[in-house]
């Protein structure tokens, strides 16, 4: 499986009204992937799905896209391993030739060179994301399910800051994971990254294996990554765990901090989205969902249109209201700018609207 879901491009200002455009759309552009990830969302296999979306196919939804209007959303190719396509280059061609942003989620596999990654950026990708789930080879290879992925990935992220493509690096939060948070930072630390993404696990997939944290343990973690944040050398956030923006509101106005300068934050810049909600997931088979960790199709870019389905259809409008989500999230002061993960309160109630169990914050506290 390539990176969890969350933007690859550090420096990127969020559209005014995620309810008409999305920030980001993800691609799974292919299933098949050579790894075996024990978290895998795609539950990847070394073959594409034989109902996988043809390149004519492939063409016709990325000619939807810029139907959106400006600001153009951008588009993430992820998977399975998109390397494993081998009209890669052409699509990105073609999503570069309509105006369409292009970042890339490769999985660390014999497929990605030094040279696979300088024809990308010819070709117009403008970021990178890699997943790095351990500080050495023994732990990230425990969870990625193959020998050599570590080196691949350290060897790989060097070649991007030679070739100065904006790095994300993705890493799990699980019980498997936390203890050794500290040392993938300090690691990071030592790397040319523009931004790192932890991603809270949510059970789907190959991720029902794994432990997630406890809602105060995931608290408390918020707390040390909102704290990191404000000396690490690039950008610090958090996938499928918007209750962090609860958490840095209330350390940013015990520091003092305005309103408007709260709002210029990368964590006021992100106040609203989630899945759904400024994010827009297409799987190899076309379907339109919320998000990769959230498995509801709305429609397909074979039959519908993108731009349709998410401003117009019943789930996606749903997710765009915060007000009619049910349990503490529905009655949360809270809600709009966080809205709690839909794709787990999914995976813990077969609800998207349900609370996200995650979060351990009563409605009408004092922050």
């Amino acid at each position: 499986m390539t990176a969890p879901p969350q933007p690859v491009r550090p420096m990127r200002h969020a559209p005014r009204n995620f309810a008409l455009t999305p920030l980001n759309i993800y691609w799974e552009m292919t299933q098949a992937c050579a790894l075996a990830c024990r978290h895998c969302r795609a539950e990847a296999m070394p073959h594409p799905h034989p109902l996988q979306l043809s390149f004519e196919e492939s063409v016709r939804f990325l000619r939807q896209i810029p139907d959106f209007g400006d600001p153009m959303p951008q588009l993430i190719l992820t998977g399975g391993d998109p390397l494993a396509r081998p009209d890669l280059l052409d699509l990105i061609d073609a999503a570069r030739a309509l105006g369409v942003p292009v970042s890339i989620t490769p999985s660390a596999t014999p497929n990605l060179t030094r040279t696979t990654l300088a024809a990308l950026k010819a070709h117009g990708v403008e970021a990178l994301g890699l997943s790095l789930d351990g500080s050495n080879a023994a732990r990230h290879d425990a969870i990625r399910g193959v020998g050599g992925t570590f080196d691949r990935t350290i060897e790989a992220m060097e070649w991007a800051a030679e070739l100065d493509m904006p790095l994300q690096i993705n890493t799990l939060v699980a019980a498997e994971t936390a203890d050794d948070l500290p040392s993938i930072y300090a690691l990071l630390k030592t790397k040319q990254v523009a931004r790192w993404s932890l991603f809270f696990l949510i059970s789907v997939g190959r991720g029902r294996v794994l432990q997630s944290l406890t809602p105060a343990e995931a608290e408390q973690l918020m707390v040390w990554i909102y704290r990191i944040a404000q000396e690490a050398p690039f950008a610090v956030a958090t996938t499928e765990a918007p209750s962090y923006r609860r958490v840095a509101l209330g350390e940013m106005r015990a520091a003092g901090m305005s309103s408007e300068q709260i709002r210029q934050t990368p964590v006021g810049r992100g106040f609203g989205i989630r899945d759904g909600n400024g994010i827009v997931f297409v799987s190899n088979t076309g379907e339109i969902c919320p998000a990769g960790f959230l498995p509801l199709a709305a429609g397909n870019v074979r039959t519908d249109h993108i731009v349709q389905v998410y401003r117009e259809s019943l789930l996606f409008s749903a997710l765009h209201d915060p007000s009619q989500f049910g349990g503490r999230c529905g009655r949360c002061e809270y809600r709009a700018i966080c809205g709690g993960s839909r794709a787990r309160a999914f995976a813990a109630t077969g609800d998207p609207l349900a609370e996200d169990p995650l979060c351990t914050y009563q409605p009408g506290q004092t922050m």
